[in-house]
This record gives C-alpha cells, sequence and structure tokens, in this order.
C-alpha cells in the first residue's frame, strides 16, 4: 500500500472512531445521565451514565487537580504525540493490522483526552458487561478502541514473519 493511502486511512480512521466516541458520549449525556440503568441480554449488557475522573476503574480518581491534570492528561497527551511520531515515522514498515491497531489506541486515548481537558478531568463512561454480579468497570467507545486495539497490536507483532521463498537453483 502508498504511503499516501496509509497516511490517509490513518486520518479517516481516527477521525470516524474519535467522532464515534464523541456522538456516543454525547448521546448518553442526553439519554442516561438522568435515567436508571437500562439492561439488555439478560443483564449481560447494561448502559449507565457515569463520570470518570480517575483512569480506568477510577483509579486515580482521589488526586488533587495538579496531579491529575499530569498522569490523566498531560502524560497521556505526550504519549498520544508520541505514537504518531511513531505512526509517521514507520508508516512504510507498518502493515495495515498493525496501522489499523494503532489508529484505534490513539484514538481511543485522544477521544478521552478530549473529555478531560474540555470537561474538567470527567470522561462519560456508559457502558458495563457482566454476568450476575461478577461485572466489568463501566467503559466507553474509546476505551473499546484502545482495548481492541492493544489486543490487536499483541496478536500483530507476536505473528510469526512470512519465510521468504528461497530460489531454487
Amino acid at each position: 500500500m502508498k504511503i499516501k493511502t496509509k497516511i490517509l486511512m490513518l486520518c479517516i480512521l481516527c477521525t470516524s472512531l474519535i467522532g464515534c466516541d464523541m456522538l456516543t458520549k454525547d448521546l448518553a449525556k442526553q439519554h442516561l445521565m438522568y435515567s436508571r440503568p437500562t439492561s439488555y441480554l439478560y443483564d449481560t449488557f447494561r448502559l449507565e451514565y457515569a463520570e470518570n475522573t480517575g483512569a480506568a476503574l477510577s483509579l486515580g480518581d482521589g488526586l488533587s487537580q495538579p496531579y491529575s491534570f499530569i498522569l490523566l492528561s498531560l502524560l497521556p497527551l505526550l504519549f498520544m504525540i508520541g505514537m504518531i511520531v511513531y505512526m509517521m515515522s514507520r508508516i512504510k514498515q507498518l502493515d495495515t493490522l498493525k496501522l489499523i491497531c494503532l489508529a484505534m489506541v490513539f484514538a481511543g486515548g485522544i477521544g478521552n483526552l478530549i473529555d478531560r481537558i474540555f470537561h474538567d478531568r470527567h470522561v462519560v463512561d456508559f457502558m458495563n458487561i457482566g454476568i450476575g454480579s461478577l461485572r466489568s468497570g463501566i467503559f466507553n467507545v474509546a476505551d473499546v478502541c484502545i482495548s481492541l486495539g492493544v489486543v490487536g497490536l499483541i496478536i500483530a507483532y507476536n505473528k510469526p514473519e512470512p519465510k521468504p521463498e528461497t530460489a531454487i537453483s
């Protein structure tokens, strides 16, 4: 795939995923903020509104504002900048799967950073899965992108490289 095509794909994918994350967070604010949780598939999937000022599972929720800003906004922003520099510097070598997975992690990180920076450290979460009392934390589309992207990267970077064919003389 040509470099321009890869960059275009990266831009379209990131913009689409960030847009989807922002749209679903806005919908959650409109329809779930003052509602009781709604469950589907025998309570396997729940929609319920939550605002998180911490990281995953509210880790760091009690940090004072300066530390919270540094750990949950500034450091992730620097990481996202590093990711985009990495992707652009290695765009020739990255296959489609790696590029898609990196774009998912990047878009998810940016989606949550947008919330943190523009909504006073609050990230909107609204999905929960589980069976009975065994439940996940409440999460959002950005979290799904990050998780799927990381799993995809683990798979992509651990799959065996194809062996070059040797010429028979």
